[in-house]
């Protein structure tokens, strides 16, 4: 289930069509928010979701946590009926008791320099470390080169953001393994975890798949 709007205004975002109204991204295309977005009342929302008769429902974004608590009668009924739930998160925005209290696991992606936007908005230490002591965290970073290793290293010694999943940035499957043979090595070495795009793979960077 992905989410509109986000906090953030990462350039190489690969779904800017959930945030991006005025083309600062890369491709410098401004979304029309009244095209993209589709406000729907939350109990279709869960008709839809328990229609497709999954285990798991992951909740992206955008920013999930920027409307947490109109997320939760909804995530507590998908819990209610059984499904397990994940919450992709930028890591900005501290998650609320209520929601930690249902059991959901947090992928959270901390955005690196690279992302553009500074520092003082994309790293909030109170929501890192809140998400660290949220047992079943895990913590991805998206990188190109090895020097963003190095800044990833700085993080997980300042907030414990662990465990650690490295993945490659690209948006479609040449860029991402470029950037995964670029990293492979350096990862292992570093005894943090690698992951690919497995979607950019199959799809490249096609919608709605």
């Amino acid at each position: 289930m992905r989410l509109g709007g986000c906090n953030l205004s990462c350039r190489w975002c690969d779904t800017p069509y959930t945030w991006d109204w005025t083309g600062v991204g890369d491709s410098g295309v401004a979304y029309d928010p009244k095209r993209e977005l589709r406000p729907m009342p939350w109990t279709d929302v869960l008709r839809a979701l328990l229609a497709y008769e999954v285990p798991l429902i992951v909740v992206s974004g955008g920013e999930p946590l920027s409307q947490q608590r109109r997320l939760l009668p909804l995530l507590g009924a998908l819990t209610e009926a059984g499904r397990k739930v994940e919450i992709e998160t930028n890591g900005t925005v501290v998650p609320q008791d209520d929601l930690v209290a249902l059991g959901v696991r947090f992928n959270v992606s901390p955005k690196l320099s690279h992302s553009g936007d500074p520092q003082a908005r994309r790293i909030v230490p109170d929501a890192l470390r809140a998400f660290a002591a949220v047992p079943g965290t895990a913590f991805k970073f998206v990188c190109r080169t090895t020097s963003d290793l190095d800044e990833v290293a700085q993080l997980v010694d300042r907030y414990g953001t662990r465990p650690v999943w490295i993945m490659p940035e690209g948006q479609v499957p040449a860029e991402v393994g470029q950037h995964l043979s670029a990293l492979g090595d350096d990862v292992v070495a570093r005894g943090w975890n690698l992951t690919t795009r497995l979607h950019v793979a199959v799809w490249g960077d096609r919608r709605g798949v």
